[in-house]
């Protein structure tokens, strides 16, 4: 499949912008030195929202309606639920190789609660919960590439999704080193290097799969960050938005997130 140089660099610009809004999450957390339960359980609300409406309504009809191309309508869609399902295991599968007490949605590493540990610790689960999110945030940003390639509509809801939803990793990340090292710079500087893994992923899926790239191929990535995307919001945001104790606010950023997200795909039809 021929992509233009123009096409690449926007799918590559929504990547970077998408991960470094861990970057906003760094800034927040240096900007106020404990975001409280409540400004937690809405932003991690906001960003399941946000993502569980973009996965089930675009990616996965898109996912269908790609392979539709390639094979009738039954087969497509039994390949799409089956590459969707493998999308949960996947990211199922990563998360359970990321130690729980530096998980970056975790709600302590979030909100800072806690209170100020010995510095080498709090270093360590500063730099520990950025590898962490590294490890999670490599296969959105090669999500994010694959829809910019592919379709503006699909492309820019995905990237504002995932931009939402990293802003309260930043913070998890900022946080601890901020406390470690009294840094704001150098805390906000981890929280933004933390996204790069999103433009590292968009450059594995530009060398391994662009070669690949078509109806068959879109059909298959698409269901499959999809199921990535509802795993990370009910397995991760919204148990770590109500162990805030801040349930109504997490419901409200939940709802509010799928009206933001719907509206946005209402505008660009």
């Amino acid at each position: 499949m021929g992509v233009e140089l123009s096409t690449l660099a926007f799918a590559f610009g929504l990547t970077l912008f998408a991960g470094l809004a861990t970057g906003i999450g760094g800034l927040i957390a240096v900007m106020k030195r404990n975001p409280g339960p409540q400004f937690i359980a809405g932003a991690l609300g906001l960003s399941a929202g946000v993502m569980l409406y973009v996965s089930m309504m675009e990616l996965l009809p898109a996912g269908v309606e790609s392979l539709g191309e390639e094979m009738g309508e039954r087969p497509a869609n039994w390949l799409a639920v089956g590459a969707f399902f493998a999308g949960i295991l996947l990211i199922a599968v990563i998360d359970r190789l990321v130690p729980e007490d530096v998980n970056p949605h975790g709600t302590e590493g979030a909100s800072g609660k806690g209170g100020r540990g010995p510095e080498p610790a709090m270093m360590k689960t500063g730099v520990m919960t950025a590898v962490a999110i590294g490890i999670h945030n490599f296969p959105e940003g090669f999500a994010t590439f694959i829809s910019g390639l592919e379709d503006l509509t699909i492309a820019l809801p995905v990237a504002l999704a995932i931009a939402i939803h990293n802003i309260p990793e930043g913070i998890a990340v900022a946080v601890p080193i901020r406390e470690a090292t009294e840094d704001r710079r150098k805390a906000v500087r981890w929280a933004t290097l933390s996204g790069l893994a999103e433009p590292a992923g968009a450059l594995v899926g530009f060398l391994l799969f662009l070669p690949l790239m078509g109806p068959l191929t879109l059909g298959l990535v698409f269901p499959l960050v999809a199921g990535i995307m509802v795993f990370i919001s009910l397995d991760e945001l919204l148990p770590a938005a109500i162990a805030t104790g801040k349930n109504h606010a997490a419901i409200y950023g939940l709802v509010l997130g799928m009206a933001i997200m719907a509206l946005s795909l209402l505008l660009f039809i």
